[in-house]
């Protein structure tokens, strides 16, 4: 169903793009690619801090630049990421586009309604704008989405995403639903409760902490499909709350790593999702994820094994792969239409939240794009 030569990747050659920002997000594609250096080349960092130019130079073996003018200009890139704050990506990003320079943004690509339809009309003026959304490309979302898009479970009627925030967890809910820029009304709640504090991105804890984490609850009602967020955003890193990804149709459902289904009317089926990795036991291959299994099919293929990669890791990867296709004329990655729609309904949730009312979202300019 999935496979590592699918999208894009159609050249050997060398993937090179550039850097904006130097915070942790970037060092994401920086790690992939040290790990993939046939593959990708980065050809240079932004940074304004000298400090910190040194330690990318130092670090990654990467040039640092104190302008996006002397990055363009002097290495050439096919594209550039740009992965800075949401307040500042969007003037970032107009720069790159008046430069004539395709652009491949962090997620959000602007912190509210304003900044994302002031962004829009670049891409309707030609400019290469897309958004470097992850998490439905990451091993086992990829594998479940590609599951539920295939027709096995029949007309997709609800999902229930509780792995991801704001627009992440909109997007994985909205592409399983199979909506597009559909007017969809919103409810929503937080409720509050005690957790104790895990890991988080400097590392283990060292001491019992309890944490009040706010768990958001919302409704996305499209009429004859539902939709459901459940996310609380101490359950990143958390060892004690887990994923969940439920997405029903009217001949079958996934529920986390199991799939059911009807293989005819007197027939159920039932698998599950499992994961083939190298290096495990007495496996010398290496230290890879081979790919996902659903029963005897393959429904993921990693292909960039044997790169010591993790699972996000893998995703970006393959972003980074879809963002070369789309510069050479490919399909979208995932276009700054869709970025922007599922971070205004995200914003949305948060006002029915807020406000405890009803909230129904409305066409934006974007909608302009859908075919």
């Amino acid at each position: 169903m999935d496979s590592r030569t699918d999208t894009a990747d159609r050249s050997g050659d060398k993937i090179r793009f550039g850097i904006v920002g130097s915070g942790w997000r970037s060092e994401f594609f920086l790690r992939v690619a040290r790990e993939l250096p046939d593959r990708f080349e980065v050809t240079g960092l932004v940074t304004r801090d000298e400090v910190t130019g040194r330690r990318i130079e130092g670090t990654w073996q990467v040039r640092a630049f104190a302008s996006i003018d002397d990055l363009v200009a002097k290495t050439s890139p096919s594209f550039v990421v740009v992965s800075v704050p949401r307040e500042v990506a969007p003037e970032a990003i107009r720069h790159l586009a008046e430069l004539k320079v395709p652009v491949l943004t962090e997620t959000p690509p602007g912190p509210d309604l304003a900044a994302l339809t002031s962004l829009y009309p670049l891409v309707e003026r030609g400019a290469v704008i897309q958004v470097a959304e992850q998490y439905h490309l990451s091993p086992l979302l990829r594998a479940q989405l590609g599951v539920a898009a295939s027709g096995r479970l029949g007309q997709i009627t609800q999902v229930l995403v509780a792995q991801c925030h704001d627009y992440h967890g909109v997007s994985i809910m909205r592409r399983a639903l199979g909506i597009g820029f559909d007017d969809v009304s919103i409810t929503a709640s937080i409720f509050r409760s005690p957790l104790v504090k895990g890991p988080d991105r400097y590392g283990d804890p060292r001491e019992e902490v309890t944490v009040i984490a706010e768990q958001l609850s919302a409704r996305f009602d499209v009429g004859d499909r539902l939709g459901l967020y459940d996310f609380a955003e101490q359950q990143y890193f958390s060892w004690i709350r887990a994923n969940r990804l439920l997405v029903r149709g009217d001949r079958g459902e996934i529920n986390n790593a199991d799939l059911h289904y009807l293989g005819d009317v007197r027939t159920p089926v039932s698998t599950t999702f499992r994961r083939v990795a190298a290096g495990e036991g007495g496996n010398l291959e290496g230290l890879f994820l081979r790919g996902i299994m659903a029963g005897t099919e393959w429904v993921f293929e990693n292909r960039f094994l044997p790169a010591r990669l993790s699972d996000d890791e893998i995703a970006i990867a393959e972003c980074l792969v879809r963002m070369s296709g789309c510069v050479e004329g490919g399909p979208d990655l995932y276009s700054l239409a869709e970025a922007s729609q599922d971070h205004y309904l995200s914003l949305l949730m948060k006002e029915a939240a807020a406000s405890g009312e009803t909230v129904r979202s409305r066409r934006q300019v974007w909608s302009r794009s859908e075919r």
